[in-house]
């Protein structure tokens, strides 16, 4: 790949013709360019590319790429916040797409008042993995309104495989996020980032289809 951006460039031109073809036009959907597990030459050519939003799963690889990049990223953490690393990614997390819980809601109020906050719903209730249930949705999305941070809306991963169970979990959020008076969608990857832009996304959450496949574990720079 080319370290000026161009070939990240040629990929997200792609992605917003994919964007206009199911539907919608580009500048109404975020791309939030998810660097997870690659080393920060990919930070560098989402910047060259003109991306300034960076999503994370992980704190310490966070907060590694956000020491040695260069400024101007907005960083997204997408993972689901774990109470004793919030404190330290507050300074650099403008986002946080992955919360699930009062406790972690609390504590991102108290160390990063104003910051940008999604709920995420594990809407087809799948054994542990993140999101609230969607019957507390509601509860947390209404503790999050009376909380310091800037509620923006709902966030889900759909499940793996089925296009027909992915819109429905979309369309489920899209609706649930309406009734509560919420106007973000933070939904949608690489493979299903089209029925999510169709059902209403306002955030996609990308990787591959920008940078191709993540190196094995072992080839990949280790920020553990």
């Amino acid at each position: 790949m080319s370290r000026d951006g161009s070939d990240v460039a040629t990929r997200l031109a792609e992605v917003r013709a994919r964007i206009r073809s199911a539907g919608r036009s580009p500048d109404e959907v975020r791309i939030v360019a998810v660097t997870k597990g690659f080393g920060v030459e990919v930070v560098e050519e989402a910047l060259a590319a003109g991306v300034r939003d960076l999503g994370e799963n992980y704190a310490q690889e966070l907060l590694a790429k956000a020491h040695e990049a260069s400024h101007g990223a907005r960083w997204h953490y997408l993972g689901s916040p774990q109470h004793n690393k919030i404190r330290s990614l507050a300074a650099v997390v403008s986002a946080w797409h992955g919360v699930d819980r009062p406790r972690s809601l609390t504590a991102i109020a108290e160390s990063s008042p104003n910051a940008e906050v999604f709920v995420q719903v594990n809407v087809a209730r799948v054994p542990g993995r993140p999101g609230c249930d969607p019957d507390d949705v509601d509860s947390l999305v209404e503790l999050a309104a009376s909380s310091s941070v800037a509620l923006s809306g709902l966030m889900a991963v759909a499940p793996v495989g089925s296009p027909d169970e992915a819109r429905r979990c979309f369309r489920w959020l899209a609706r649930r996020a309406e009734a509560l008076g919420l106007s973000e969608l933070s939904m949608g990857m690489s493979d299903d980032f089209e029925i999510a832009v169709q059902e209403g996304a306002t955030v996609l959450r990308l990787g591959r289809i920008l940078f191709g496949e993540r190196p094995s574990r072992q080839a990949a720079r280790s920020y553990t």
